[in-house]
């Protein structure tokens, strides 16, 4: 029965982690490049929330609406400073054939500035709120059901149920819409998109702001069942996004549900055996498997892989 306890719990944790994937997955499919500032941009969301709730005293229904707008000005910010490229004539079909091009010397800087980015932002917001524990508006549910020896908290089935339909409606988005056809055209085929008349970097920028919305989201739903932020917020979006989106297959919105329920599940049978390092361990381990796997099969960082639901 504790078996069942912990897999259970478990599979609920893949509803937080696919939510923490999703902007993460979203934003590598349209540029092909890791944010290491995913995660810091998604913690200066939090704490302006946090500023907000405690200083201003605002309610959650206006607290939630202003972190996901935060974060996505914060990443139309990661992004101009760290993912735009240099060339002068951006709309040239030279710098869209550039983005086809294999690993260059543009993605290693583009990887390093956005490690400096994420630095910055996490000091910004230690200095706007120093205390290492902050309030956040918390709507978590008290409530356990039972069923049968299984306890089950409400708001974690919720927030599983509600990040499993809000991946698969995303998935859904990207290959049906007209939008989505062309975010798809822009990250997949930039070249051939651009001769087809469509503006590939303002696609790029745009969906690069949608994945940092989209943490913002996973941010509020997280921290608004914990009830608290603090400065590691950033590292543990960024971890278990990245451990989540790489397990499933980055760039795959549908394999991201599998790779957080994987990990959801492995965790909480490690945490059991042994320990809150345990956990962290089995985190670190699952994501070192993925990449040595990708790696071995050529398709973690290959640019035919791009963007698909």
């Amino acid at each position: 029965m504790d078996f069942l306890q912990r897999t259970l719990d478990g599979l609920l944790e893949a509803g937080p982690y696919a939510l923490v994937g999703l902007g993460l997955t979203l934003g590598f499919g349209i540029l092909r490049r890791v944010n290491l500032a995913y995660g810091a941009s998604a913690m200066v969301g939090a704490y302006a929330g946090s500023w907000l709730h405690v200083r201003l005293d605002w309610p959650v229904w206006a607290v939630l609406p202003c972190v996901v707008l935060v974060t996505a000005l914060t990443g139309l910010y990661v992004q101009w400073l760290c993912f735009t490229d240099t060339e002068q004539s951006t709309g040239s079909a030279q710098r869209a054939s550039s983005a086809v091009s294999g690993a260059d010397a543009r993605e290693v800087v583009a990887l390093a500035s956005s490690f400096a980015v994420w630095m910055q932002l996490e000091q910004l917001c230690v200095n706007l709120l120093p205390r290492h524990l902050n309030p956040f508006p918390d709507v978590a549910s008290t409530q356990e059901w039972t069923l049968g020896q299984l306890g089950l908290r409400p708001d974690r089935l919720l927030m599983c149920i509600a990040a499993a339909a809000l991946v698969m409606w995303v998935a859904h988005w990207i290959r049906t819409s007209r939008t989505g056809l062309a975010l798809r055209a822009a990250a997949n085929h930039p070249l051939a998109a651009h001769l087809s008349g469509l503006r590939v970097p303002l696609l790029q920028q745009w969906g690069f702001v949608l994945a940092s919305g989209l943490s913002g989201v996973a941010a509020c739903a997280v921290l608004s069942l914990e009830g608290q932020v603090t400065p590691m917020f950033g590292m543990w979006m960024l971890m278990k996004g990245l451990a989540a989106a790489m397990i499933g297959g980055l760039g795959s919105l549908r394999g991201l549900l599998w790779g957080a329920a994987l990990l959801g599940v492995a965790e909480a049978h490690a945490q059991a055996l042994f320990g809150p390092l345990g956990r962290d361990a089995t985190t670190w381990g699952l994501l070192l498997l993925a990449l040595l796997i990708r790696s071995a099969r050529k398709t973690a960082w290959a640019p035919a892989g791009g963007l698909h639901a």
